[in-house]
């Protein structure tokens, strides 16, 4: 984005950046910062993880002090989607404070799950994503709470919804300001291409003008909420609009879509209702889709029978929805429409190297530092993809090839990662060689350090039915029963942990070597398992040897470990720091 909007988006993320390095750590008065910051798990113990973190961060001042931090697991049984979480958030919320509700500023970020399409963030969670930016460095929570700084001060009480792997920039006029003042709901709006809005909310406005070239901010009436529609739908339901001169044909389309938005507090009330009619879920409900859909004067009952875009239809969908909508009607849905704005995804492997090494919009907004050393230093307006290193010590000789992320890790004397590739939490022993398009991550365990190793394009989450359809799935590029018969395998239910009641995936694929004494050993392991995949050596594994799949892994990680080993990276990093300035 270049010229003067694209330096004034610039100019007002830096400036956000400044305010909250300027409170982290320190206490902040009542209107300066949130009351509350709430993060939801997908379960007890990934809860406990998340409060680990967060009591770390706030012993080593990276937190703003005096806020009330709190972390939610959603109730034990199946899964119940970030609107389910809401409502259960919602109800802890109103155990703990009462009516002291009436007067705090609420954010609520959604960061339950498990990531299964970006690994790296499953063990410790996607909001503790680290960053090239800051000293000490951001992770995705830091992130989040600076470029929502100017919030709470113009919030009526009520909660702030965002998702924990999204990044919105936003800049508005000298004399604008984005308010969270107006009763129901009130969203953010971003134009977006129309290929985007099929995977987004898209905001069908009530009428009104396209914002000029000099304006950045205006306050509409939305008439109804699409999520994820269709091209033809967007245009029907009046969503498309069109910005540029001339000849209509010739100007460019596009739709406002959705990102973070506020409720206030008699909505909070109203939702809360909701859950005490629903009592207990039995199914997964959308925080977005199962809520926005039910506002604005144009919303129809329509979608709560429209399972098109639900993964698993559950039996009380349906009948949830309709409470929902019955419920929330007639609430209005207001938007705070950001002309100059954009919004990244960082869910998945690929938006998160492409936006971490290629990106240099992203890189010169927040004057990203992807290669501090290991390279040279680089300057925020390079072009093409680079290295990105973060919270990593690379030994002499080492080289990161551009496209590619090493975060939290060692890597031995003269070690090579290839292009489009993730290293994370890794001990890489020295002459060691990472392929492309590869990723790579050590998770401490009891017995020592397991490593997994997957292709940066592997789909991990998607499953089939039966041991017969293992062919449809992909593990490096090759089909899963030739990457069994290379490791020596047999293709049966002992294959796959959690045999009976889930469906055989690469998430659950019993493949990788068992945990080693030593994190290098643990990584090397599995390189030599790539080196059998490529028919480069003989099959080493049989059906005796223990062998591991990343679910197991997780459900049996050290985190106290894996945290010693970040702080002892950041650490040694500081005082090289250090050191340098002294010479």
């Amino acid at each position: 984005m270049a010229g003067p909007r694209g330096e004034r988006l610039q100019a007002d993320s830096r400036r956000r950046l400044r305010l909250f390095q300027r409170v982290r750590g320190k206490e902040v008065k009542p209107g300066e910062f949130w009351d509350i910051v709430v993060i939801t798990a997908a379960d007890e113990r990934q809860e406990l993880v998340f409060q680990q973190q967060i009591a770390n961060k706030l012993e080593r001042s990276e937190l703003p002090l005096g806020v009330r931090y709190h972390v939610f697991a959603d109730p034990t049984g199946p899964k119940i989607g970030n609107g389910g979480s809401t409502l259960i958030a919602l109800h802890r919320l109103e155990e703990l404070y009462e009516d002291k509700l009436d007067c705090f500023t609420i954010l609520l970020i959604h960061a339950g799950g498990y990531s299964q399409r970006l690994p790296s963030a499953s063990a410790l969670g996607k909001i503790f994503t680290a960053l090239p930016l800051g000293d000490p460095v951001y992770q995705m929570l830091e992130l989040k709470l600076a470029m929502y700084i100017d919030f709470p001060g113009r919030m009526k009480p009520g909660v702030l919804v965002t998702c924990a792997d999204d990044i919105e920039l936003y800049s508005v006029g000298e004399t604008e300001a984005i308010c969270f003042d107006r009763p129901g709901f009130t969203a953010l709006a971003h134009p977006s291409s129309l290929s985007v809005g099929t995977t987004h909310g898209v905001f069908a406005l009530e009428p009104g003008q396209v914002l000029g070239d000099g304006e950045e901010l205006e306050c509409r009436a939305c008439r109804r909420f699409l999520h994820k529609p269709s091209v033809e739908t967007m245009q029907e339901e009046g969503a498309v609009c069109r910005a540029g001169r001339g000849d209509a044909a010739e100007a460019a389309e596009f739709v406002y879509t959705d990102s973070v938005y506020y409720f206030d507090r008699p909505t909070a009330r109203r939702l809360l209702a909701i859950l005490g009619e629903i009592g207990t879920f039995g199914c997964e409900i959308d925080a977005y889709g199962d809520f926005l859909q039910a506002l604005g004067p144009g919303a129809t009952p329509e979608y709560t029978r429209d399972t098109a875009n639900v993964s698993h239809e559950e039996g009380r969908l349906v009948e949830v929805r309709q409470k929902i909508f019955s419920s929330l009607r007639g609430t209005p849905l207001n938007v705070a429409v950001l002309s100059n704005s954009k919004f990244y995804h960082l869910g998945t492997a690929q938006e998160y190297l492409h936006h971490l090494t290629a990106d240099a919009s992203l890189r010169a907004q927040l004057e990203l530092h992807p290669d501090p050393g290991g390279a040279g230093p680089l300057r925020p307006e390079s072009r093409g993809p680079v290295p990105c290193v973060i919270e990593s010590a690379l030994g002499p000789g080492c080289h990161v090839a551009p496209g590619s992320v090493i975060e939290y890790s060692r890597l031995g004397a003269g070690t090579r990662v290839g292009p489009n590739s993730i290293v994370s939490g890794c001990c890489v022993a020295r002459g060691s060689a990472v392929p492309p398009d590869t990723f790579l991550h050590s998770l401490s365990v009891p017995a020592g350090f397991a490593t997994t190793m997957f292709g940066t394009g592997d789909d991990l989450k998607r499953s089939v039915l039966s041991l017969s359809e293992v062919g449809e799935l992909r593990l490096l590029g090759i089909g899963f029963p030739e990457v069994a018969e290379r490791l020596g395998l047999t293709i049966s239910e002992r294959l796959f942990s959690g045999a009976g009641r889930a469906r055989p995936s690469l998430w659950n694929a019993r493949i990788f070597p068992a945990p080693r004494a030593r994190a290098e050993d643990s990584v090397t392991a599995v390189l030599e398992m790539f080196e059998v995949l490529r028919g480069k050596s003989a099959p080493q594994l049989a059906d005796d040897v223990q062998l591991l799949s990343i679910e197991e892994m997780l459900q049996c990680k050290d985190v106290t470990n894996m945290l010693r080993f970040r702080q002892q990276l950041s650490d040694e990093i500081s005082q090289s720091k250090q050191m340098e300035k002294i010479n």
